[in-house]
């Protein structure tokens, strides 16, 4: 395991603690839980850019019409 060390303004150091206090963790905790989810939400990002250069637009726009046409 690493050790990060960073720095941030006091008040939001003082928000992030109250953050980790009202979800009953520590701020290290919390810290590793956003972390987590920005990692995820770049994943999801990567993997769809990735997927739209391999895509058909005219495929995809038959797809959305299907759809609108169902509701």
């Amino acid at each position: 395991m690493s050790t990060l060390t960073i720095r941030l303004p006091d008040d939001k150091h003082e928000r992030l603690k109250s953050l980790a206090r009202a979800n009953s963790i520590s701020v290290n905790k919390l810290m590793d839980e956003l972390a987590t989810v920005a990692l995820a939400n770049y994943d999801a990002r990567v993997r769809f850019e990735t997927r739209s250069t391999r895509g058909d637009i005219g495929r995809a726009r038959g797809l959305l019409d299907r759809l609108d046409a169902a509701e």
